[in-house]
């Protein structure tokens, strides 16, 4: 199973860090955000990756171009000039990254790597700034048990601030950021049908918009709950979060040794 990666946007609501950097490049314990999501695929078996590059795209095509270079210990002979690679510590992925253009939508990034795709075979479809400690594995049996043209996940995110417990005007309690209200919402991990892409009419077409509003209008996409850790990094106050966690050694979404 192949896995697509959208890492095209401009990341406008964490400018502090994605006006050099795209967003999927923002580092959480010194490595890029994308390399965590990758690292999670990769630990239920998704090594085949197609990322959807857009503002500067030449960003992730370097850092991929010297992936040996950022996990090994090298050595440069200068006098010989020869590099000598030490300790791969590299993962077994195929990574193919393409241009899907500068302003196209997350649709139409999906429909350029089309033809990156097998025919008739499920992908996985997620963006490029999102970490879950979601069960692939649980998720894949559920989509090809179902057997429609699409899966989404569906998440209940914590509220944004802290709760009073109360009886009467008396305070009880308080509880650290409940869940919502209730509601699910999009948590953005999909598996698909290549079919789903005859949808996408042109580059500025939005994903989340007619795609899956038509999906859902036929009875084509499927709802599997994840009920665990889920958190986008869309701001500067959710990366800092996410960086806690992964330096206290809390951070569940890793699941890999």
């Amino acid at each position: 199973m192949k896995a697509v990666l959208l890492a095209g946007g401009l990341g406008t609501r964490i400018s502090e860090e994605s006006h050099l950097r795209p967003k999927p490049m923002i580092e959480i314990g010194g490595r890029p955000i994308l390399w965590h999501i990758m690292k999670m695929y990769s630990a239920h078996g998704v090594n085949d990756f197609v990322v959807c590059l857009g503002y500067r795209g030449y960003v992730i095509k370097e850092y991929f171009a010297n992936y040996f270079l950022h996990m090994s210990d090298v050595t440069f002979d200068m006098a010989e000039n020869r590099m000598e690679v030490h300790h791969r510590h590299a993962e077994p992925w195929r990574v193919t990254l393409v241009d899907t253009g500068a302003d196209t939508l997350t649709g139409g990034r999906l429909r350029r790597v089309r033809e990156y795709l097998a025919p008739g075979e499920s992908f996985c479809f997620t963006y490029g700034d999102g970490v879950a400690d979601l069960d692939m594995a649980a998720q894949f049996a559920f989509h090809r048990a179902h057997g429609k043209l699409a899966t989404v996940t569906a998440v209940q995110p914590p509220g944004r601030y802290g709760a009073l417990l109360r009886q009467g005007d008396a305070v009880t309690g308080f509880e650290e950021k409940p869940r919502g209200d209730g509601g699910w919402i999009n948590g953005g991990f999909f598996v698909l049908q290549p079919e789903v892409i005859d949808l996408i009419a042109d580059d500025q077409t939005s994903w989340e918009a007619r795609p899956m509003d038509t999906l859902a209008r036929q009875g084509q996409m499927m709802a599997f709950e994840h009920r665990g850790f889920w958190q986008p990094m869309d701001t500067l106050r959710e990366k800092n979060q996410l960086e806690e966690l992964w330096q206290t050694g809390q951070a569940p979404w890793k699941c890999w040794p």
